[in-house]
């Protein structure tokens, strides 16, 4: 009996050894994500953070083999890696010839596959096009066990489908997405976060959010255009700063938080970053490189950040021209939006005469131009003296009214003075809406005497509960007497309901003499007429189904009244 025993003892103490050993070996102490998608990359580091596991990505082939520099031969590798754009092919076949222990995985969805992993409770849902709302959320998420899932109206049934698998509690939708998408997460009764699609705005939402878990001393400074290892790591929030200059919102919030020290990650913005420690007084530390991995000679050498850079919009704004119009007193700034993005931009112009008289003048309030527009902005300026004009213009644009992040300060050497009289009489006779479309159409007429050029745009239309400004995407003529409808295309497009939020649709109408000098404006609010087309469309289809249900009917009626029905 006592040797049957041992027959049976050793065997599953072997076998639990074994197990142990095997699990000891397929326990990672350390994450690489071989992928050229910026999702994939978050997706794991995100899951790395969460499961506090040293998590690194790849920048290119070559840094393939400079990361093992710092990785040490006895670390236990997981390496995920795209099965659709991995930046190197054969992965583990490479660390294992290196001596690694390694494990490649290479899931069809590497983000919905890391949640699965992760095993939480509590989403996040952000939109694929703007990466930076997955780096304002990344520290939150972080810190409150939540995973951050990318979401848009391709894929949101799969989305759906997940979280109720993984039976989901709680929600948070941050910044703009699609309207299938809220519509579908709405039985979650999710919160949202969105100031109007303004990153500066939503970025500070999130901030309180993590900072009334955490308190934090310390925040990273960055524009949200990369990912790195400390912003994914939850330790400390992330503020946005701007490019070339610091949005008003940001550094208010910064002066009354309790952030004391910010770490600038990169050294890209050292110039915002200095406003900030000048202006608003907290200390500013810059983190720019590490230590080389695979060192030469006996000097200590550094290299780059490891920095896996983010789709971005492109947004820029060249001042045109600038002119001093001596028949009617006015300042005639030309701009030019060079982008296909719409903007805001605020302006400050100082006007010096040869007697060296200086005059500023400039906006009090954002103006937006949209892609590829040029807008001309007038300004009041009486009893010039005559003779030469030079100037200085210091112009702030982003691409909301709060992200004011970009800068032009030019001197302006000669301001050229011209007299000219603009008799344009512009008038707007109403709005209407073509639901089929998705077309506004303006309806305009000439007044005047002379040829006038004209552009449009509509003002704080609500669309899913979120505020656009549309734009015609051009300028055209229209004769002394004549009348014209411009068609505003609807990008987001409007569905029923909007129309109903829409009933009133504020107008603002450029025009003038000179096509490229816009210098009148007219502007109004006018009731949203549905199209005759729309309710001509929609009485077809009423009728057509009336058409259909009698045939239904009469068919039906004659079979119940069929032979042998009376008898």
């Amino acid at each position: 009996m006592r040797h049957l025993t041992k027959l049976f003892f050793y065997p599953v103490i072997l076998l639990l050894v074994l197990s142990m050993s095997i699990a000891q070996v397929n326990e990672p102490t350390r994450i690489l994500v071989n992928s050229q998608d910026w999702q994939d990359v978050y997706s794991v580091m995100l899951y790395g953070s969460l499961q506090k596991i040293n998590t690194n990505f790849l920048v290119s082939d070559k840094h393939a083999s400079i990361i093992t520099g710092q990785i040490p031969i006895t670390e236990p590798l997981w390496v995920f890696s795209s099965s659709k754009n991995p930046f190197v092919l054969g992965y583990q076949n490479f660390l294992s010839g290196r001596g690694y222990e390694v494990q490649e995985f290479k899931p069809g969805n590497i983000n919905l596959d890391m949640a699965e992993r992760a095993d939480v409770e509590d989403y996040v849902i952000v939109d694929d096009s703007y990466g930076y709302n997955a780096i304002a959320v990344a520290p939150y998420a972080a810190s409150t066990r939540s995973f951050v899932l990318f979401a848009d109206q391709r894929n949101i049934d799969d989305i759906v489908s997940f979280l109720e698998e993984q039976d989901a509690q709680k929600i948070l939708i941050y910044g703009l997405v699609d309207r299938e998408v809220r519509d579908a997460l709405a039985p979650y009764n999710p919160e949202i976060i969105n100031k109007g699609g303004d990153r500066f705005a939503n970025n500070i939402e999130i901030l309180k959010k993590y900072q009334d878990i955490n308190h934090a001393k310390q925040a990273i400074l960055t524009n949200g255009e990369f990912i790195e290892r400390e912003i994914m790591s939850g330790t400390e929030p992330v503020v946005f700063i701007g490019t070339n200059n610091v949005p008003a919102i940001i550094a208010d919030y910064v002066r009354g938080s309790d952030i004391q020290i910010g770490i600038l990650i990169g050294n890209e913005l050292v110039g915002t970053a200095t406003f900030i420690r000048r202006q608003i007084g907290i200390s500013v530390f810059v983190k720019f490189a590490q230590g080389a991995r695979q060192p030469q000679g006996s000097i200590s050498q550094v290299e780059a950040l490891d920095m896996f850079y983010l789709p971005v919009y492109n947004i820029n704004l060249a001042l045109e021209s600038i002119k001093y119009n001596r028949a009617t007193n006015k300042l005639e700034v030309t701009l030019r939006n060079t982008a296909e993005q719409g903007i805001y931009f605020m302006g400050t112009y100082t006007i010096i005469s040869s007697d060296d008289t200086r005059i500023t003048v400039g906006d009090e309030t954002p103006i937006f131009i949209d892609g590829n527009e040029l807008k001309t902005i007038t300004y009041d300026i009486e009893n010039l003296p005559e003779g030469a004009l030079s100037g200085q213009a210091y112009i702030i644009y982003g691409e909301s009214e709060n992200s004011l992040e970009k800068v032009i300060d030019q001197d302006i050497g000669t301001i050229e003075s011209v007299r000219i009289l603009d008799n344009c009489q512009i008038s707007i006779g109403g709005l209407s809406f073509n639901l089929r479309r998705n077309t506004f159409y303006v309806d305009v007429e000439n007044a005047g005497d002379v040829t006038c050029y004209i552009d449009a745009e509509l003002l704080d239309v609500d669309v899913a509960g979120d505020f656009y400004i549309f734009g015609f995407d051009s300028i055209e003529s229209i004769e002394p007497g004549d009348k014209k409808q411009l068609k505003i295309k609807a990008d987001p497009p409007l569905i029923g309901e909007d129309v109903e939020e829409n009933s009133e649709v504020r107008i603002r109408v450029y025009y003038g003499e000179r096509e490229n000098s816009l210098v009148n404006t007219i502007e109004g609010t006018f009731d949203l007429i549905l199209s005759k087309a729309d309710y001509l469309f929609y009485t077809l289809i009423v009728i057509i189904i009336l058409l259909i249900l009698l045939i239904l009917w009469k068919r039906r009626k004659k079979k119940n009244d069929g032979p042998g029905q009376n008898k």
